[in-house]
């Protein structure tokens, strides 16, 4: 399925090896990795086609089913859990209706999520006319070429979703190695930074920034420097932090950002990385916050500029004291059922 910009597998929990490193190997050969084509695997040979869904009738109260994502190397052996993906996540709810978890009402279907990878809540609306996922529609978002049904992605406690903190060094603002960065962990965790202090406008194409390799490098020792001032650890072998490079908008939103995956610059933006710039742009003091226009922006629609258009999110917000508190957000997103059968693997895997 497609999901949001990004595409791969969604598996019944139940289909896959309980034990997560035969899982994992499972998860490998099906994708064909290691390998930069990912040619003996049914992987799209780039992160945002690498991806994959788990999904299982829920053991949590107040949830239907419980998401799994796994983001796969393409050049490594390596699987981590250790993020959400919130694009991936826009298919998980047509896929529960689908797959006989989640029974579909008329005209809508309310599906509740529940994220492995996070420990939080998502509620997702998909247009079930007549108890049957659309997928059909009107609604484009940028990134994907054609207009599909909308499905509507409320997070519901994304607060801290890795380190239980929302700014887990404990500051809006931290100097690493020379560079403004606000660390910050709403939905994912995210180094944000200035374009400008890499000698950037913020509106540069993912292949000209990917190009520059002296700035990946820099960019790459900061990311590892800010995941042990996190609490994190050595993430050298993870994908989060993700870092992001924020500007002024200049396409009528409120900001720009370039977002990487780590190792890469999104061609869009991840759903998830979003929740985390535009909570950071109306929290004061932050690296965000000096670019979002207007000044004091502290809730409602924020668009967020990126290579391929933008993408809105909608915040609800409260005051505590003179900051505002996010407490929940909502993204529109789209999903398309591509195919479904079988895909092999080794039968050595299994055993």
């Amino acid at each position: 399925m497609r999901g949001g910009t990004s595409r791969g597998p969604y598996f019944l929990a139940s289909d896959l090896p309980a034990e997560a490193a035969k899982r994992d190997a499972v998860l490998l050969s099906v994708m064909g990795s290691p390998h930069q084509l990912q040619v003996d695997g049914i992987g799209g040979s780039n992160t945002l086609t690498s991806k994959v869904a788990i999904v299982s009738r829920s053991k949590h109260e107040g949830a239907d089913v419980d998401y799994l994502f796994a983001q796969v190397s393409v050049n490594e052996a390596f699987v981590d859990t250790k993020p959400n993906c919130g694009n991936m996540l826009a298919g998980v709810g047509p896929f529960a209706i689908e797959t006989g978890l989640v029974k579909a009402s008329s005209p809508t279907t309310l599906v509740r999520i529940y994220n492995v990878n996070t420990e939080s809540l998502i509620e997702a609306i998909v247009q079930t006319p007549g108890g049957e996922v659309q997928y059909e529609g009107a609604t484009h978002i940028d990134g994907v070429s054609d207009p599909a049904a909308p499905i509507k992605l409320t997070f519901l406690d994304a607060l801290g979703a890795v380190t239980g903190k929302l700014l887990p060094t404990g500051n809006a603002l931290d100097t690493i190695q020379g560079v403004d960065a606000t660390c910050i962990d709403m939905a994912m965790p995210l180094v944000i930074m200035p374009a400008e202090a890499f000698g950037k406008t913020g509106k540069e194409s993912p292949a000209e920034l990917d190009a520059d390799r002296a700035m990946m490098q820099r960019m790459e020792s900061i990311r590892l420097e800010a995941g042990r001032r996190m609490g994190m650890g050595d993430v050298s072998k993870l994908v989060v932090p993700k870092p992001a490079l924020v500007s002024r908008p200049s396409q009528g939103g409120n900001i720009a950002s370039r977002y990487f995956t780590p190792h890469a610059c999104h061609k869009a933006h991840a759903v998830t990385g979003a929740l985390a710039v535009a909570t950071a742009a109306v929290l004061p003091g932050t690296v965000a916050s000096r670019f979002a226009e207007p000044k004091g922006f502290s809730g409602g629609v924020l668009a967020i500029e990126h290579p391929s258009g933008k993408i809105e999110v909608d915040l609800v917000t409260s005051r505590n004291g003179s900051a505002p508190v996010v407490e929940r957000a909502s993204f529109v997103r789209t999903a398309r059922r591509i195919f479904e059968g079988y895909v092999y693997v080794p039968a050595a895997l299994l055993d």
